[in-house]
């Protein structure tokens, strides 16, 4: 099982208890996903809807977007970070 560090952006801190960045196990960024949602419930809703990514929200595997990788499939390998970004939007 794989290692990983998701840092949270401030918005989601409060879900994790205050912490800025969470521990995650987990061979894919979906598994990752699933080990912090049990331990932080709230959290886990704040990230996926539907066991998809939360529409608001971006994410980064070692700065790469998992848009363009394999989504919640993307693999993680030992110590990757995870980096969840808020959508900004809005404007003419």
């Amino acid at each position: 099982m794989t290692s990983a560090r998701i840092i949270l952006p401030r918005i989601l801190r409060p879900f994790a208890g205050g912490a800025g960045v969470v521990e995650a196990s987990g061979g894919t960024v979906g598994e990752a996903f699933r080990d912090v949602a049990q331990r932080y419930p709230d959290l886990g809703r704040q990230l996926l809807a539907a066991d998809q990514v939360h529409v608001f929200l971006n994410v980064f595997v070692d700065e790469e977007d998992i848009r363009y990788l394999s989504g919640l499939e993307t693999p993680l390998e030992e110590s990757t970070e995870i980096t969840i970004l808020p959508a900004v939007a809005g404007g003419r």
